[in-house]
């Protein structure tokens, strides 16, 4: 697949498992004419990636990707993180350091190619090691979720810190509980999880040990703050519409994908 988006060659890589506590088998999961996985890896190849594979540790996800025509490689079963499902397969692709991998979750059916780009561009651009996406939060409900992650950043645009709580807290407003509306100009932004590495990032991130702040906010990306890693933070370039993580979503998800084509 020649990529045509301007950017640098890069490989996107899909980690999907059958196993989920709310949505088992959520991968396979029909949406429209196709599993969800199919989804997901359409949208990468809608973009300029050089490569799109799918992250598995079960055959039967392999078998539904390799029948449709894609890449499918099988990853051990005992992994803690996605993170460490991309390394095997960076390592069993023979990925040099200095390759760009983009994880892309497998939950993800509706994610703008051109936000996979622009992720990219980004990270090359600014030469940075690594590089995710954030978008401004509007509601005061939504600042104060905990299963909404916040991120807050340094002049240069790189990560300061990732928090499930409200960050930042206005001393002032907040002291009351959460309030109906937010402070105008409050820079509260939600982090979305799509990510763009040096594939030398991730070889570094399995071989550091937990965190105690990751562990405590079960946030990987804690992990490499704390390495002194350079995460940039780049705003979104359109909406992206969330994934797929509850029966909820998987029915909005078909209601905007329905019988058509992925």
């Amino acid at each position: 697949m020649a990529s045509s988006s301007g950017v640098s060659e890069f490989t996107v890589i899909i980690p999907a498992r059958y196993a989920s506590s709310r949505l088992p088998g959520k991968p396979l999961l029909p949406i429209g004419d196709k599993p969800m996985i199919l989804h997901a890896m359409a949208r990468a190849e809608e973009s300029g990636a050089t490569s799109v594979i799918v992250a598995t540790d079960d055959e039967r996800i392999a078998s539904v990707v390799r029948e449709a025509g894609g890449d499918a490689c099988m990853t051990r079963v005992d992994h803690e993180s996605g993170t460490d499902r991309l390394e095997e397969v960076c390592s069993a692709r023979g990925l040099a350091d200095d390759a760009i991998v983009v994880n892309l979750q497998g939950d993800e059916p509706l994610m703008p190619p051109a936000v996979i780009d622009m992720l990219v561009g980004q990270l090359v651009e600014a030469n940075t090691p690594m590089a995710t996406v954030a978008e401004p939060i509007v509601e005061a409900r939504d600042a104060f979720d905990p299963n909404i992650v916040k991120v807050v950043c340094a002049r240069d645009g790189t990560a300061l810190y990732f928090s499930r709580a409200s960050i930042p807290f206005a001393r002032d407003d907040f002291a009351d509980g959460p309030p109906e509306r937010l402070p105008i100009g409050l820079p509260v932004r939600r982090h979305l999880g799509i990510y763009a590495y040096r594939a030398r990032v991730l070889r570094d991130f399995v071989g550091w040990d937990v965190e105690p702040l990751e562990a405590a906010e079960k946030l990987e990306q804690l992990r490499a703050l704390a390495h002194g890693v350079r995460i940039l933070v780049v705003d979104a370039p359109c909406a992206i519409p969330g994934g797929v993580d509850t029966e909820d979503d998987l029915t909005r998800v078909r209601a905007v994908l329905g019988d058509g084509p992925g």
